[in-house]
């Protein structure tokens, strides 16, 4: 039987006749024909960008020393994923069953209207990438993201995948509006996939059109930074452009059809392979490409393993475990909830990907759902890790075929250990909001009690944490409660809240070499002050609708550092309650 964890301490063508436009890079050319040549088996038409042919001699220590001001030198590359994963051998793109292979080739299909640029991440270009940011302003820049272009020496790839949905088998998933448009080896020596989701259509579209929407793009853009910069692995965002091209949407599933606009964001990430790219593999009994993509996997990515080891695969079991352990409990510290945790949306390098209908919770409640499709509650924020508990048990079937008895039952062991892994990690994380240092017998009772004040008064969780933090000791002795700190007022208004006053500051007591200004300063670098709520996202999406995106750029900034106040954040509300137009707001389902 599934051990139920709950929320731990709480009271309750290729197109037909495509022409391919490509940016001249360093890439030789014979590489690519013959790439594209023992691929695709067919022949493509290039137009490349004119360049400076001079620099082509150019030492390659000089071009690392500083940041490319354009794409002459800048290159992407698929030579090695391509040489190690097969390739499904139709070259059509169209909508089918594909079976015996991990990629599909699958070129983007270009907007037919005007192109706007709504946003860019410059740490992402200039930490990542090593663009300098005066690249985003050129056409180049723009034909790139919005996928007109293609990065010479790039073969765009849409990945096969299953998954469970909503706990059910949904069989053949795949990429349905994504492209993987090749590998980034960066100046540190990080390899980076680049993907641009909403370029059109692929073999996995199903009933799709291929497109993203400016909506869900905006959304998207700005929740993989937020993420990053509050400490959550995650997968980032480089930029989001829109165009005027028609997306019909039906928002909610409720049968209202609406026109939206069509957008893509390139997002990136050191691999999009999740546990339902493995799930497919076994369920169709391709074992052989099974072990070929695991060892890929690996190698690439679990540098601790040795691909040789006849328990790598055990290993590997042992390490997403832990590691997926660590991120459910990081989401619920900052009152993340995904909205959508199927095996398909699951990382295997333990990151959170594909944003939806995501939301971070505002009034506590562990019964929060952002998605309004999910009826029966399935994804709420309380029940979260024990949804990673059931994508864990779906990775340990994937990996059966793979084991033999005793690596089997070593195996069921390691996945016995993750609600230990998980409240272990939880209990770390709430005592550091809580300012607490050490161990004492009753943290787990402190943290327990306030969770269920705030439940009870229906506080602003990220609020409550923050005014914890800035409020001082004498101020919560004396039960004097500023009114800006409007969320901890609303705890305090329980009956119960000075007992639990009461016992906090004994327990703030007992730190050893503590001091109130080391607590607050302690405290305010741990519990944000700025999350991306929803009525936020949704003030910038209706403004970016009518090509104003100041406020998604204002809150790029601010969310860029979530743990400092930021006056024009302060002056816009972000810390503020929920104003009174978003109090019903929902979460879009559709994208």
């Amino acid at each position: 039987m599934t051990q139920k964890i709950g929320f731990p301490l709480s009271c309750s063508v290729w197109r037909r006749q495509f022409v391919c436009l490509f940016l001249l890079g360093v890439t030789e050319h014979a590489v690519v024909c013959c790439l594209l040549q023992s691929v695709l088996e067919g022949s493509v038409n290039f137009t490349h960008l004119t360049c400076n042919q001079s620099k082509q001699h150019q030492g390659s220590c000089e071009r690392e020393a500083k940041l490319a001001s354009s794409f002459d030198f800048w290159t992407l590359s698929c030579e090695n994923t391509i040489a190690m994963l097969p390739v499904d051998p139709v070259k059509e793109n169209y909508v089918r069953k594909v079976k015996n292979c991990i990629f599909s080739v699958a070129f983007p299909t270009p907007f037919k209207s005007r192109v706007r640029l709504v946003a860019v991440s410059k740490e992402v270009l200039e930490g990542i990438l090593d663009l300098d940011l005066s690249v985003s302003e050129t056409d180049d820049f723009i034909q790139l993201v919005s996928g007109e272009k293609i990065v010479f020496g790039s073969i765009p790839l849409a990945h096969r995948y299953g998954g469970h949905q909503f706990g059910i088998w949904a069989d053949q998933l795949g990429d349905g509006r994504a492209q993987l448009i090749g590998v980034y080896m960066n100046r540190q020596g990080e390899k980076w996939e680049l993907q641009l989701k909403g370029s059109g259509k692929t073999p996995y579209s199903r009933n799709g059109d291929g497109r993203a929407v400016l909506r869900s793009s905006v959304r998207e853009f700005l929740c993989s930074e937020a993420m990053h910069y509050l400490g959550i692995p995650t997968s980032r965002a480089a930029s989001v452009v829109v165009s005027d091209d028609d997306a019909w949407r039906d928002q909610f599933y409720n049968g209202n059809v609406e026109k939206e606009r069509g957008a893509v964001v390139l997002r990136i990430a050191k691999s999009w392979f999740r546990i339902g790219s493995l799930e497919i593999l076994t369920h169709y009994g391709e074992l052989d490409l099974l072990r070929t993509l695991l060892d890929f996997i690996i190698q690439e990515h679990f540098p601790s393993i040795d691909v040789r080891e006849p328990d790598r695969y055990v290993e590997f079991l042992s390490v997403v475990v832990s590691e997926t352990a660590g991120l459910i409990a990081l989401w619920m510290s900052v009152g993340f909830a995904h909205g959508v945790c199927n095996t398909d949306n699951f990382s295997l390098l333990s990151i959170t990907i594909d944003y939806g209908p995501y939301g971070f919770m505002e009034a506590y409640n562990p019964d929060f759902v952002p998605n309004t499709s999910d009826d029966e509650k399935r994804y709420k924020i309380g029940n979260q890790a024990n949804i990673g508990m059931f994508n864990l048990h779906k990775l340990l079937h994937a990996l059966n075929p793979l084991l033999d008895p005793r690596q089997k039952q070593l195996a069921a062991q390691i996945l016995g250990r993750y609600p230990a892994l998980y409240y272990t990690r939880f209990r770390e994380l709430f005592k550091a909001k809580l300012g607490f240092l050490g161990e004492q017998e009753g943290d787990d009772d402190l943290i327990a009690f306030l969770l269920h004040l705030m439940e009870k008064t229906e506080a602003d969780f990220t609020m409550t944490f923050r005014q914890l933090s800035e409020i001082t000791q004498s101020q919560l002795l004396e039960l004097n409660i500023p009114q800006h700190f409007w969320a901890l007022k609303k705890v305090s208004e329980h009956e119960l809240f000075p007992a639990w006053v009461s016992q906090y500051l004994l327990r703030l007591k007992s730190n050893m070499n503590d001091s109130d200004s080391k607590r607050r300063k302690r405290m305010t670098s741990v519990n944000p002050r700025y999350v991306l709520k929803n009525w936020m996202a949704e003030s910038a999406v209706q403004k970016a609708e009518r090509n104003d995106f100041s406020e998604v750029r204002l809150l790029q900034q601010v969310l860029q550092r979530p743990f400092q106040m930021h006056s024009a954040a302060e002056k816009a509300g972000y810390s503020s309650p929920t104003p009174s137009w978003a109090k019903d707001l929902r979460v879009s389902c559709s994208s």
